[in-house]
């Protein structure tokens, strides 16, 4: 009996290092994959001109990097704007003020939130948000990087909130017990003594909603106007890097230069994901070792 337990054991000790070796070497079968196609569109246009280019025409042979990266930093940093207060803000009504029967709804609702697929609200954003935008704002279209940023924050709200809420459930009751003992109001020390307490896992929540953000497809295919121009303001049309790639790789040539720089276009995403997630990484690391 007992050495079947062990035997049982170190199947499954085996079996767990097999299945994340194999992920690791899936991870980097795909990098790698992406890296060399990419590469490939280097041989025949410099990086400069990849990177520094403002113009985004295939037909034309022109592809420039600049207008899709001014279209996902639209898109991105609204839904950041929009996101981040919301989202730390609900948290915190949670933590705090909610009833238990709110709080075990409210929360029920975030998880729901989390898995409705991105079709389905970019839907919503292209039948139901978009012509309210126009209408407020006096535009020719309601497809702008403003309604995807919308839908965009809708989709990463989830993920700050879960985050920053756990991150003030993690910390020591000692902190609000000391903070209140010395005269502070609820408020000042939610803001002054709990929320700096719980940065760290705060910002890790921050990140990966940023990485739900950038890595985004088809709702901001759908509803963000899908032109490759150097949008002034997030009222203009836009398109993201990663629309690029879905609106263009299944009616490109293969081995084409159009094909290759799509491959590119994913080396830039591959490298900016690592980042955030690294980050990311980092900061939940320190918010569990400020728990023990």
């Amino acid at each position: 009996m007992k050495n079947s337990r062990k035997f049982l054991d170190l199947s499954v000790r085996k079996f767990l290092l097999g299945t994340g070796l194999l992920n690791i070497v899936i991870i980097f079968t795909m990098f790698l994959f992406i890296f060399l196609n990419g590469m490939k569109f280097f041989g025949h246009s410099s990086v400069k001109d990849f990177v520094f280019g403002t113009k985004w025409i295939s037909l034309s042979g022109f592809y420039g990097l600049v207008p899709l990266l001014v279209g996902s930093f639209w898109v991105t940093i609204i839904a950041i704007i929009i996101a981040v207060p919301l989202g730390i803000l609900t948290a915190v009504y949670i933590f705090e003020y909610a009833p238990l029967k709110v709080k075990n709804a409210m929360k029920i609702l975030i998880e729901v939130m989390s898995a409705i697929p991105s079709v389905v609200l970019g839907f919503i954003g292209l039948y139901v948000l978009s012509g309210p935008i126009k209408d407020l704002f006096g535009l020719n279209s309601g497809l702008t990087a403003f309604t995807g940023s919308i839908m965009l924050a809708f989709m990463a709200l989830p993920t700050i909130v879960t985050m920053t809420e756990d991150s003030l459930n993690a910390l020591d009751p000692s902190y609000k017990e000391a903070a209140l003992a010395l005269g502070s109001t609820k408020v000042e020390t939610i803001f002054n003594v709990l929320l700096p307490a719980a940065f760290p896992g705060i910002f890790a929540g921050i990140m990966l909603g940023f990485g739900r953000i950038i890595g985004e497809t088809l709702t901001v295919l759908m509803v963000t106007g899908n032109a490759p121009i150097l949008a002034k303001s997030p009222l203009s049309p836009v398109r993201t890097m990663t629309a690029t790639i879905a609106a263009e790789m299944g009616e490109v040539v293969q081995g084409s230069d159009h094909y290759f720089a799509l491959f590119a276009i994913g080396i830039v995403l591959f490298i900016i994901s690592f980042i955030t997630n690294t980050v990311a990484d980092y900061y939940v690391t320190k918010a569990r070792k400020l728990r023990n």
